[in-house]
């Protein structure tokens, strides 16, 4: 592992005006993250835990402080610039698989590709991530054929086609029984362990948040 971060906060503050009130959901939060580190973030509804999430994901800019994600400097960046971001280094994965419907599982991922600039159809190293996904043979199934932990590891094979430096997760076991949720979190840690995938993963539940390096938890809008 490299010893530079690869996700880094500092002092970082996000303010909303709900009418004539401000609602701070950041406090400053300082956090760093080292790539193909495996990081689970865990704390209450409104807690800020989601907001720093779209804040280093490039989806909502900070009210103040500094946050630099794949060595960008995210607050000093247009709205373009988080897109090409997205785009190019940061990939999601969310607890909603949002997989076209009429579509199958292959042609899901290969619009992925095609977003982001590639040619349609993956490396032949992608062959080695379908399998330790588990679908290389459900790839021309649509996601009605498919079951939950099928369709979410579809979702995480669409968002890491193109070898983002970063792969956010928010609550991806969050629709998910038991059985599919440990699956699709054994699937994230083989991700983490033998591709070097960094992952920030935001989860409620303290069974999912074992499977990073370490837990940041986080309460008030600060890290505790």
């Amino acid at each position: 592992m490299s010893s530079g971060p690869i996700i880094e906060t500092r002092d970082l503050r996000k303010t909303y005006r709900v009418g004539k009130v401000d609602v701070p959901a950041l406090r400053g939060v300082d956090l760093t993250v080292k790539p193909g580190e495996f990081v689970a973030i865990v704390g209450p509804s409104g807690s800020g835990k989601s907001t720093l999430f779209h804040i280093i994901g490039g989806l909502t800019p900070p009210t103040s402080g500094e946050v630099r994600v794949a060595g960008q400097d995210l607050a000093a960046m247009t709205e373009a610039g988080r897109t090409r971001l997205r785009k190019c280094s940061v990939a999601f994965v969310f607890q909603k698989f949002n997989l076209l419907p009429n579509l199958t599982a292959r042609d899901n991922i290969a619009i992925a590709r095609h977003i982001g600039g590639f040619p349609s159809k993956p490396e032949a190293s992608f062959e080695e991530v379908l399998r330790l996904l588990g679908i290389a043979n459900r790839l021309d199934h649509k996601p009605s054929e498919l079951s939950g932990g099928e369709q979410q590891r579809v979702a995480i094979a669409r968002a890491i086609v193109n070898h983002p430096a970063i792969l956010l997760a928010d609550e991806p076991t969050g629709n998910l029984d038991s059985e599919s949720s440990k699956a699709v979190l054994e699937v994230l840690r083989d991700l983490n362990e033998r591709l070097g995938q960094t992952i920030l993963m935001i989860t409620h539940n303290p069974e999912a948040a074992g499977y990073g390096h370490y837990i940041v938890q986080m309460r008030d809008g600060k890290i505790i």
